[in-house]
């Protein structure tokens, strides 16, 4: 069956014995493109021949181009680096080409079946030749006679075969299982109709319960009891003396679990653009026929309302896991059980096997996004978290969030098996920093001694009733909680918060450095952090916090919280302390779930800093920052190297697809992710196209000197000088003269965004300003962003429509890195020009990126031309560039103009990095004039136009 995997040529498959055909709705064959065609050509052009590829409309040729080159690289299990930018139909593109190539894939697959079959069931009739009588055994190049040989080969044929039948036989069960489910709807209302009449009967069974235990105090003081014994560790056996199923359980999955069929997993950042993907799917040609499945943290898909109240995604996981733990030990225990423990533990009585089972097939037969399937979880009262789970063996398509894929415990604890599938990670543009912030950890001095002091009181309280092993794994975890604060210089049994740093400053240090220095190094970290995965401990301590300690929801349990009035004293002292130093720190403000998470429960913030020192000692350091107080001090894991998290990926898939609308640049998804992942260069392959929109529609220029002849160099020397902030302020004021709509400015930082406000402020230029547009800052907080947004837009549209105004629209300072940089769509009149003042260039005064710089300089080879360390520091300057100054043009007729606003664009190392389709038509002006000129000149013609 290797033989079905022939490498296509650069350009689009041909009709041949060893090419794959595209199926029926292609026309069952491929058409070859007219060679390369130019961005200029896609608005139109001579009649074009029918596309290759199954689409819901005509396509571009740019997305013909794209669809021909990702059907090549997976069908040659290649790693590719697509480059598709916004507005040119990019998902769609991924959604055709990737399908098509599947759908051929699988047919091929079953033709080679059935032919290898057909040949099993030839040689069956036909007579074995016996041998030849009275001639030696002869001996073949292994040095085994013949006819062992023969038989081996016999035999391994034989196991092919059988295991194609069994294949065949599965995918005939499930399809017509499918089938079945999809057209008769009985089954459906059987379903539902038994599952109103178990919920009444569970609700007459609990009214009599009610009924029963009326004025038996008796049972009252037992729930109580039982209360008290949930919070209590289960005795806990470590992979030496128990082999622990992990992922889905084995015994009572059975009817569940199927065989993984080929299939892609797509991945993206956010739910929303995942969703958004799942709508194209079912637009799409092959929206009828793809099994898909959507997956999602449990915060998103549980529907458990006792569960959702928590809030905090780990405190949701936790419980879930607890209430399965639960369910399973309660059907082991049930007989046995005594009179002592009648109460049960609380069970999830959505993890049902049936409807679960029932959900799967409903995911399978139609498309759904997230919502639509927590909308079918509810109906069904099915469990749609492991509903989902168990869809994905069958499924063709999975769609998942980034860090479920890139994480390999949570990929493993998902059921997700990589090996021999295809892997499309869209938005990628920063995946190489997702990897590193999903695999780096923080912890203050807070959370430390706030973790210490609840672990130390649980264990006091349970002393007597927790095993061996649970005291041995709480006291070493105590010890490394008292260690990592006295590597801050701090004293556990202190409050964090009065004790004062004699050596503040910021340390770094090898993992092996700072195992040594804090003593440590003779606790294996590897089976302690097993041990808080799945002795659950953190949400036992969360529970007994809950009850006994935590002031934050002290309301719910007075009675028991009266009794234990001390703890929850020194808690709050250290509660107050913490929101004290965060005050003075003037860090940015803590979502409410966050908040929530580390006030409660610092150990679940500790357990992540633990799972990073299991890293190796070369990719990762740990950073000691040690400031004013232990409390404000922290301790941070830095991973250097992501590519050790990325290599499994590359090497169990069969193809990966690294997608994005910028990419550029991209070496350094060639050097830090895919050379040291070990990646071979000739399995890479690269491909770009441009845009939609003809080339009039936009007007790129660099403007290398303002009105007054200042040249413009945003240097960190150079941007805080006051002509350097007025002559910015007049190229706006001119520009807001002739740009019409919306104008978004862009700047480094949020301090010299406000730096530069209060300046123009002062001398005048901002009323100058607010005479033509009127003026919006971006927010720091995120849950501003969108009423900013509104605002924002509702001014650009009322000047639109009042002619006679002299407001011709909007102006909003934006930052680079910021809320506004990424995900934001400023089309049309939203963002008639973007301009970037300076360029961003990141800190290099950061301890943590200049270790990176270090890292790079003694890892990666040295080559002709600049040090990785400085290829770095440009690279993640113009990679925000890319992102900010592609907010605007999002469709095929939409115009902007872009404006760079400092002389060092012009030079070649940074302006080839800018993407493709901007950089063939940038203009580069040396005097405000000529580009005041240009820009009067584009949008008074588009303006005509229009």
């Amino acid at each position: 069956m290797e033989g079905a995997r022939a490498a296509l040529g650069a350009e689009a498959p041909t009709v041949g014995a060893e090419a794959p055909t595209v199926g029926a709705e292609a026309g069952g064959r491929w058409a070859k493109p007219g060679g390369r065609c130019s961005p200029e050509a896609a608005g139109g052009g001579a009649p074009r021949s029918p596309s290759p590829f199954p689409f819901p409309f005509r396509p571009y040729p740019i997305q013909e181009r794209f669809m021909a080159a990702l059907y090549a690289a997976l069908q040659a299990g290649q790693v590719g680096i697509f480059e598709s930018p916004t507005g040119t139909g990019k998902s769609l593109s991924l959604i055709c080409g990737a399908l098509s190539w599947l759908r051929d894939f699988e047919e091929k697959k079953k033709q080679e079946e059935a032919r290898l079959l057909a040949l099993e069931d030839k040689e069956e009739k036909q007579p074995l030749a016996s041998d030849e009588p009275g001639q030696p055994d002869s001996k073949g190049s292994s040095g085994e006679p013949d006819w062992i040989t023969a038989f081996v080969q016999k035999k391994e044929e034989q196991d092919m075969v059988n295991k194609l039948k069994e294949e065949q036989i599965r995918r005939k069960k499930r399809e017509e299982r499918l089938e079945k489910i999809r057209h008769n709807v009985q089954l459906k209302y059987a379903a539902k109709r038994k599952r109103s009449e178990e919920d009444e009967t569970k609700r007459l069974l609990q009214l009599s319960k009610e009924a029963l235990s009326e004025g038996a105090g008796a049972e009252v003081l037992e729930q109580l009891d039982h209360n008290e014994e949930e919070l209590i560790l289960a005795e806990y056996e470590s992979d030496e003396e128990k082999k622990v199923a992990s992922g889905l359980e084995e015994d009572d999955d059975d009817d569940l679990e199927e065989e993984h069929v080929t299939k892609i997993y797509y991945c993206s950042r956010t739910h929303s653009q995942l969703s958004q993907f799942v709508h194209e799917v079912q637009k799409s040609p092959f929206g009828k026929d793809t099994r898909l499945v959507s997956l999602g943290s449990r915060q998103n898909l549980c529907v458990n309302e006792e569960v959702r109240r928590l809030g905090a995604l780990q405190l949701i996981n936790d419980r879930c896991t607890e209430m399965q733990k639960n369910k399973h030990e309660k059907k082991s225990g049930e007989e046995t059980e005594g009179k002592k423990r009648r109460v049960s533990r609380a069970t999830c009585p959505f993890y049902s096997y049936e409807q679960m089972q029932f959900l799967r097939d409903e995911v399978l037969v139609e498309v759904k996004d997230i919502e639509q399937l927590v909308a079918l979880g509810r109906e069904t009262k099915a469990c749609p978290y492991y509903g989902s789970r168990y869809a994905i063996p069958a499924a063709q398509l999975v769609v998942l969030p980034y860090q479920m894929l890139l994480h390999e415990a949570t990929r493993s604890a998902a059921g997700i098996k990589l090996k021999d599938q295809v892997v499309i990670i869209d938005e990628a543009h920063n995946l190489i920093d997702t990897i590193t912030c999903i695999h780096s950890a923080e912890v203050s001095g807070s959370q430390l001694c706030c973790a210490h002091s609840q672990l130390q009181q649980y264990m006091e309280r349970y002393r007597k009733r927790l095993k061996a092993k649970n005291l041995m794994y709480i006291k070493q975890i105590l010890y490394l909680l008292e260690r990592f604060v006295a590597m801050l210089g701090g004293n556990v049994n202190q409050n964090p918060s009065c004790q004062a740093v004699s050596q503040t400053g910021t340390v770094l240090k090898s993992i092996n450095d700072f195992l040594f220095q804090s003593q440590i190094d003779n606790i294996n970290l590897f089976k302690v952090q097993r041990y808080c995965e799945r002795s659950l401990i953190s949400r036992k301590l969360f529970g007994f916090v809950e009850r006994y300690g935590n002031p934050a929801t002290a309301v719910r349990t007075n009675k028991e919280n009266q009794r234990v009035a001390g703890l929850q004293n020194f808690l709050l002292t250290l509660q107050q302390g913490s929101e004290k130093e965060a005050r003075t720190l003037q860090s940015p403000p803590v979502e409410p779930e966050n908040e929530q998470l580390q006030a409660a429960s610092p150990l679940m913030q500790i357990e992540g800093f633990l799972s990073a020192l299991t890293n190796a000692n070369e990719d990762g350091r740990v950073i000691l920052n040690r400031q004013g107080t232990v409390g404000q001090s922290s301790l941070k894991f830095l991973l250097l190297n992501p590519a050790v998290h990325f290599d499994k990926v590359v090497k169990e898939c069969r193809a990966v697809i690294i997608a994005g609308g910028t990419m550029q640049p991209v070496a350094d998804f060639r050097e830090q992710l895919l050379s040291c992942a070990g990646v071979d260069p000739a399995r890479v392959v690269e491909f770009s196209c441009g845009h939609v929109i003809p080339p009039e529609n936009i007007l790129p220029i660099i403007l290398c000197s303002g009105p007054s002849n200042q040249q413009l160099e945003f240097t960190y020397q150079t941007r805080d000088l006051p002509q350097m902030m007025d002559e910015t302020g007049r190229i706006l004021c001119n520009l807001c003269n002739v740009v019409p709509g919306g104008v978004v400015c862009f700047f480094p930082s949020y301090d010299y965004e406000k730096q530069v406000h209060a300046h123009w402020e002062k001398t005048g230029l901002l009323t100058r300003l607010a005479a033509k547009k009127k003026i919006f800052q971006e927010p720091k907080k995120a849950n501003q962003v969108e009423q900013v947004l509104a605002e924002y837009a509702k001014c650009i549209k009322c000047c639109s429509q009042s002619a006679a105004g002299q407001m011709t629209g909007a102006l909003l300072l934006s930052v680079v890195g910021g809320k506004m940089s990424e995900g934001i769509n400023f089309s049309d009149d939203l963002g008639r020009c973007v301009i970037m003042v300076g360029m961003p260039y990141p800190n290099i005064k950061s301890p943590e990126l200049q270790e990176k710089m270090t890292w790079l300089d003694k890892t990666m080879p040295r080559a002709a031309g600049p040090a990785p360390s400085r290829v770095l520091i440009e690279n993640l300057c113009m990679k925000a560039v890319n992102q900010s100054i592609g907010r605007a043009i999002r469709h095929q007729k939409d115009f902007a103009s872009i404006l760079l606003l400092d002389h060092r664009y012009t030079r070649p190392a940074i302006f080839n990095k800018l993407p493709q389709w901007i950089r063939e038509r940038t203009q580069v002006k040396p005097a405000f004039g000529a580009a005041f000129a240009e820009l009067r000149k584009f949008h008074r013609g588009k303006s005509d136009t229009l």
